[in-house]
């Protein structure tokens, strides 16, 4: 069901749902009972600025277009060989 905006006077402002056919040019105000005035307000047609399209737009985004990283390489795990002497002699030995 839509939502409508009304202003009453004093200048309150409040949103109700009504069906189309049912909608009333004059509703009573909830906070200070006179007549509000049913305002035209912006049609609300799609989920533009909420966080659900916000997610779903970064995340067809991605699919096309990857953030960019930087030009450093992961780490691979490896890391270079301790040694477990200072022999040079023990260096030429086949490694397991």
């Amino acid at each position: 069901m839509p939502l409508y905006e009304f202003r009453c006077p004093t200048g309150d402002q409040f949103e109700a749902s009504f069906s189309m056919s049912q909608v009333p040019q004059l509703l009573d105000c909830p906070d200070c009972g006179q007549k509000a005035r049913r305002r035209i307000g912006t049609p609300r047609l799609s989920l533009a600025g909420s966080a659900e399209f916000k997610l779903i737009d970064s995340t067809k985004r991605s699919a096309h277009e990857p953030n960019v990283v930087s030009n450093k390489l992961p780490p691979t795990g490896r890391s270079s060989p301790t040694r477990y002497t200072g022999n040079p002699l023990h260096q030429k030995l086949p490694r397991p």
